[in-house]
């Protein structure tokens, strides 16, 4: 039998120094530079517009329901958009605090995944805390739906994904996702998948404001059943990898690690915000938990399916 390895409280992390990256807003079109930036304990992830110098925290309160990306709002109706990529690979990374600054109104969309959004935090790593990490533990199911969509939360003793998507071109067709997130199961199944679109809709996104910098460069596009990309794609399944990639962003937003199970039924953003603020409307539903980790001499411990309640 082995033997077990003590354990002690999981802490808090933010980046170890400075990190900038530029690119292109994917709907907006415009040129952007965001610096991720060290953050003090209980701090969270929060976005800096330095154009405007206006603060918005990454958290559902203070997003709102747009098509196709993710968008928090201020006090005077000023925008960051497309937040999820980046949200996403903090998350799977663990970071728990940050100050994102930008010099516009959208996320770089970088090559339309969240590999380079990982690359950019193993390049400075990532530097512990004198707090402890707390977590959403999920105690009962909740859903909600639309025709034809739904997206759900239930407990697991982990953080664990499932997700559906049905298109009718035959490049995608019905693809199914599921899995326990970890951070090494992110770098090695879903960083990489890119945003997609189908070509036929470009022209009706761009009279609405949206796609204005999508490119071969940024996203997979589809036309009847071919993929233009000229190197095709990452993964067989990279759609709804992707779609899984958006999920775990979107559930940043929470404020806090999940322990739970996501099962997203051709959901999106918008919906998984609505799930948000349906789960926190349920006090009965969730509950915080400190995190707990195996007490190792060094190097990066996984955090423990392990965690001790403890009511917020």
């Amino acid at each position: 039998m082995s033997k077990m390895l003590p354990l002690r409280e999981a802490q808090q992390k933010t980046l170890a120094a400075s990190a900038s990256v530029s690119g292109i807003g994917l709907h907006s079109g415009l040129p952007v530079t965001a610096t991720l930036c060290p953050a003090p304990a209980n701090h969270g992830l929060v976005f800096l517009r330095k154009d405007l110098g206006t603060r918005m925290a990454a958290h559902w309160r203070q997003a709102v329901e747009s098509p196709l990306c993710t968008t928090l709002v201020d006090g005077s109706g000023e925008k960051i958009a497309t937040i999820e990529h980046l949200l996403s690979a903090l998350s799977a990374l663990g970071v728990d605090n940050l100050l994102v600054e930008l010099d516009g109104p959208e996320v770089p969309a970088l090559d339309g995944s969240s590999e380079r959004y990982v690359a950019l935090i193993d390049e400075v790593g990532l530097e512990e805390q004198a707090a402890p990490r707390r977590a959403i533990e999920i105690l009962e199911e909740v859903t909600v739906s639309e025709p034809g969509r739904s997206a759900s939360l239930e407990p697991a003793a982990r953080f664990e994904l499932a997700f559906d998507i049905d298109f009718p071109d035959p490049a995608i067709g019905r693809q199914r996702w599921q899995g326990a997130v970890s951070e090494d199961l992110y770098r090695d199944e879903i960083a990489r998948a890119r945003t997609f679109g189908m070509l036929a809709e470009v022209e009706a996104m761009r009279r609405h404001g949206l796609g204005r910098g999508g490119s071969l460069e940024n996203a997979v596009v589809v036309d009847s059943g071919k993929i233009l990309n000229p190197g095709g794609l990452r993964y067989a399944d990279e759609f709804v990898r992707h779609k899984v990639l958006d999920a775990i962003g979107d559930l940043a937003l929470a404020g806090g690690p999940i322990i739970g199970r996501f099962v997203g039924e051709k959901a999106g953003h918008a919906l998984t915000l609505r799930l948000l603020k349906s789960l926190f409307a349920s006090p009965e539903a969730w509950r915080w938990v400190t995190l707990q980790e195996p007490l190792v001499a060094s190097g990066a411990a996984h955090l423990s399916a392990r965690a001790a309640a403890q009511r917020a």
